[in-house]
């Protein structure tokens, strides 16, 4: 018997071909959003989407359209899409929802140089976005998720979690509190610190969300998102198995890299960063959470074997607790 979730999923794919072949007939074309991607040793981590987009309009001129109109898209599955990154061209593919996923080899010589344009190309459009690449020697590093960690949302209160999504703009959502110098903190001292965000939140808010982390000054870095939607076992995507997962193939890919791990008390994060911390041995150097409701003053300590679980009202109180955790 047929599940539930396979046939909403099995519908899903239906009505985004039906839309995709309309709108190919009225001249829609493949384009490619590019976004922040990550690397180190020698290879890079290349993310994007395939849109459908009208004849001479982009993707990237929705990522100024406010609220709920960025979620208006028509993903563009399995489409050809040619990578260029230090010169070097590749041909890849788009997944069954239009995402782009990659990892590629780089030339000798580049994994020092901490940022990297890639440019995606995709019929005759195109578009770019950075490649933050850790020193080759990194020893540390930052986890970081967004909703209520670095970007006050309020998640506990869905209406107004909704209302903040769909509806404000992002040029006027607002950061948390002692953030910025929380995570410049926890980036200084070192070259190339690499710094990935990462979050439930999906890809239709990749543009709205790195532009409010370069305008709020939050260290630049890779962003890892997710696609909203039925799956082949769910009605909604599992964002605990997208952390989950996303948590592992760093530990992978940076094998070198002790993570400082900054969340919030609103959803999963306490109980995904210590699942990681168990299962990454070693690789956990510290596990900080924004708490909300707690009271002003120092933060509260509790340890998950030697790591530190630190929570705090804010990025202030979280940073006055760093010097104590060495």
């Amino acid at each position: 018997m047929v599940s539930l979730p396979v046939l909403a999923r099995r519908a899903d794919d239906a009505v985004r071909t039906t839309l995709s072949r309309l709108a190919r007939r009225r001249g829609w074309t493949p384009a490619v959003l590019a976004h922040p991607g990550y690397g180190s040793g020698g290879q890079v981590r290349v993310l994007g989407r395939v849109l459908l987009a009208p004849p001479g309009a982009h993707p990237e001129e929705r990522r100024a359209v406010p609220g709920w109109q960025r979620f208006l898209t028509l993903e563009s599955p399995h489409s050809e899409v040619e990578v260029e990154v230090a010169g070097q061209r590749h041909r890849v593919r788009s997944d069954a929802d239009g995402l782009v996923d990659v990892t590629l080899d780089l030339p000798a010589g580049l994994a020092d140089q901490g940022q990297l344009t890639v440019v995606l190309h995709a019929g005759t459009r195109s578009t770019s976005a950075p490649v933050h690449l850790a020193s080759p020697d990194a020893a540390r590093g930052v986890v970081c998720d967004i909703d209520d960690t670095v970007l006050v949302t309020g998640i506990a209160t869905p209406l107004r979690a909704a209302w903040r999504t769909f509806v404000q703009p992002m040029q006027t959502r607002q950061a948390v509190p002692g953030m910025v110098a929380l995570l410049r903190e926890l980036t200084s001292g070192a070259p190339h610190v690499p710094v990935v965000y990462l979050s439930n939140g999906p890809w239709n808010l990749a543009g709205p969300l790195a532009a409010f982390l370069e305008r709020s000054g939050f260290p630049p870095g890779a962003l890892l998102l997710t696609d909203w939607g039925p799956s082949p076992t769910r009605w909604f995507r599992d964002g605990r198995a997208h952390k989950r997962a996303a948590l592992l193939r760093l530990a992978d890919d940076l094998p070198g890299v002790c993570w400082t791990l900054v969340g919030d008390t609103g959803e999963h994060d306490p109980q995904l960063y210590r699942e990681f911390v168990t299962a990454a041995p070693g690789r956990v150097r510290a596990v900080l959470l924004r708490d909300g409701a707690a009271p002003a003053g120092a933060a509260r300590v509790e340890r998950i074997g030697a790591v530190p679980l630190v929570y705090g009202r804010d990025g202030e109180t979280l940073a006055a607790a760093l010097p104590a955790l060495d």
